[in-house]
């Protein structure tokens, strides 16, 4: 072999040592994160009523009058309202770039002044995020984080990787009905040792006329476990990754809308080949609006899905809770421990969410 051919060689088998020992690098740097536990639980601070609060639209777009709506709602529960920097930035449908949407998030948390963080809606892209985020300062500053549907995979990532309690409820744009605001101010602003959460009256009359409204026991029993969940296709989304959630002696909260029956299915056949249901404590599932088969489509019905995964498990599961894509909902402290009690169809947190 000449010199110039050695030389080559050489140079190309250094490139290759240095690409694998990069590639080595990142391989455990993730490894790492993603076998990383669930940091003791921090539990935020008390809101009180005249509070500074921040909006913050982490997923879809928002407008000026869905912004205005959630000032006012806002408002009418008894808070004042700072607008994240950001929150009007627009990238197809998100509400900007990921760099925006992380910048604000952070802001809101750095900010002394502001007590608790909104989210202005769900939509997608807060899964963009995860990565982004800086767990540390967060523990750093616990704050109430709350909203739901694809909000979903901030309160499951933050908690899992800062150990901060979050909380799967209305966001800012939702309908504050009474019942909504009644539990708002029972979880975070008034904390207890125990708190009883009693099913919607309203959505039990509205079983009367939707019939994915009304609750129904898939297997009777109490459960006791850390309440972890949320949106289905989010929580189902995260299956694989650092943030997914580990659901081992879990009591498992999901809700879900405008996914067909099939969908469905194979959302929680991930979540049982994965070995997500394995081990949970028990199961409980809101309303899951509009999921039905398009017409003349054969189909499994939502009940008939949800009892081939869940009457398997031999654990206390309903379905029909108040919680959801729904204006009777209560708001749910995730990483709280709490009892599910089928037969009084309650659910009782068993400390306080808010310190």
């Amino acid at each position: 072999m000449n010199r110039r051919n050695f030389n080559l060689l050489l140079t190309a088998t250094s490139a290759m040592a240095a690409s694998f020992t990069a590639l080595s690098q990142s391989t455990y740097a993730m490894a790492s994160h993603a076998t990383s536990r669930t940091p003791s639980l921090v539990k935020p601070f008390r809101l009180n009523a005249g509070d500074l609060v921040g909006l913050i639209a982490p997923g879809g777009v928002v407008d000026d009058a869905l912004i205005e709506k959630c000032v006012k709602n806002l408002e009418s529960f008894g808070m004042r309202v700072k607008v994240s920097t950001n929150i009007r930035a627009a990238r197809g449908g998100y509400a900007g770039t990921v760099a925006k949407r992380t910048e604000d998030l952070h802001t809101m948390f750095l900010d002394k002044n502001v007590k608790a963080i909104w989210a202005a809606r769900g939509g997608s892209g807060c899964v963009q995020l995860l990565p982004k985020i800086n767990y540390s300062l967060i523990r750093n500053h616990p704050k109430i984080l709350i909203g739901y549907s694809d909000i979903t995979a901030l309160l499951l990532a933050i908690y899992r990787h800062a150990g901060l309690v979050t909380f799967h409820g209305p966001v800012a744009s939702s309908t504050f009905s009474d019942y909504s605001v009644a539990h708002l101010q029972a979880v975070l602003m008034e904390p207890k040792p125990r708190v009883k959460i009693n099913m919607s009256a309203q959505n039990a009359d509205k079983a009367l006329q939707e019939p994915q409204f009304a609750q129904r026991t898939i297997r009777e029993g109490v459960a006791t476990g850390r309440l972890l969940g949320g949106n289905l296709s989010v929580l189902s989304a995260l299956i694989g990754t650092p943030y997914a959630a580990e659901l081992a002696g879990s009591l498992l909260f999901l809700e879900e809308i405008g996914e067909a029956p099939y969908r469905v299915d194979r959302m929680l056949t991930q979540l049982s080949q994965s070995g997500g249901l394995k081990n949970i404590s028990g199961a409980m599932l809101g309303v899951f609006q509009k999921s039905i088969a398009t017409d003349g489509e054969a189909s499994l019905t939502l009940a008939e899905v949800l009892d081939d995964h869940l009457a398997q498990l031999k654990v206390p599961s309903v379905y029909g809770f108040s919680f959801g894509h729904i204006a009777q909902q209560f708001t749910i402290p995730v990483g709280v421990r709490a009892r599910l009690d089928t037969a009084n169809a309650t659910l009782t947190l068993l400390e306080p969410a808010v310190v």
